[in-house]
């Protein structure tokens, strides 16, 4: 029990009270998204909340920026030298034109490489195609997941080498652009192949057609169409493959032979 000694002794103690002027303040939002919701939250102007914004777009591409170059660097690292796995080389119908010879690595080996270790880093590419005075543009777009895209794009004449109709020229272009501007914005290398036994593309060791056979096929299947919409679908089921470029060289007769048989009567 207190006595009213013990009472009076405490009452002289001195009160200690907290000193309030010491207590840390709540921490300032430092980011850009915080310092937008505490502006909106305190009921700031509307200039500061639009530059706040500014400065989360700027900040938020940045990252981005940062993200598709950080994605690229590591793709690079994983994506082998492709082989020029497709040997061109014909005699041109052309009076006075040079025998057409070189090597190359074509569309779909690239896409074959690179698509899944480009999907792996969250990047991928699509293409966008224009012509204008007789100028063929290809734009490569090469975007990563976090919303940054860079583009590529070169533009040639329609390719009149070899013995192309016009949208057949056209169409090589459109492929030649598609190729180099997907190499330039990835920064590809390419080897050519040493092996004399591979100089043509291969499936599975078998040497392809040429793209002067195939662009023959073209021709030949556009010949004989006689309206049929599905009639290049029929002779692609036929020899069994997906494309005319994946037809083995040891075949290219059989598959004249079965368009030419498939004429329709005039």
């Amino acid at each position: 029990m207190t006595t009213d000694a013990e009472t009076a002794e405490r009452a002289a103690l001195p009160t200690v009270r907290r000193d309030t002027s010491l207590t840390r303040a709540p921490k300032a939002a430092t980011s850009p998204s915080g310092m937008l919701a505490q502006a909106i939250a305190t009921g700031a102007p509307l200039e500061v909340v639009e530059r706040l914004m500014a400065l989360i777009e700027r900040t938020d591409a940045r990252e981005a920026k940062m993200a598709f170059s950080a994605a690229l660097s590591a793709a690079k690292g994983e994506i082998p030298v492709i082989v020029k796995n497709r040997h061109v080389g014909f005699e041109s119908r052309k009076a006075g034109a040079a025998k057409t010879d070189y090597a190359h690595e074509d569309f779909a080996e690239i896409a074959r490489t690179v698509d899944p270790i480009l999907a792996r880093h969250g990047l991928s590419y699509r293409h966008r195609t224009g012509q204008q005075n007789g100028q063929i543009t290809v734009t490569c777009v090469l975007e990563h997941r976090e919303g940054h895209a860079e583009e590529t794009t070169l533009t040639a004449a329609s390719d009149q080498s070899g013995n192309k109709n016009s949208i057949q020229a056209i169409g090589s272009t459109v492929t030649y652009l598609q190729r180099y501007t997907l190499k330039a914005a990835l920064g590809l290398a390419s080897s050519a192949d040493d092996d004399g036994a591979k100089a043509d593309q291969t499936i599975d060791g078998a040497a392809l057609i040429t793209e002067e056979q195939v662009l023959n096929l073209e021709d030949l299947l556009e010949e004989t169409k006689a309206g049929r919409p599905d009639h290049t679908k029929t002779f692609l089921a036929m020899m069994k493959v997906a494309y005319l470029d994946d037809i083995p060289a040891s075949q290219y007769d059989r598959a004249v032979t079965l368009i030419n048989a498939n004429r329709v009567p005039a």
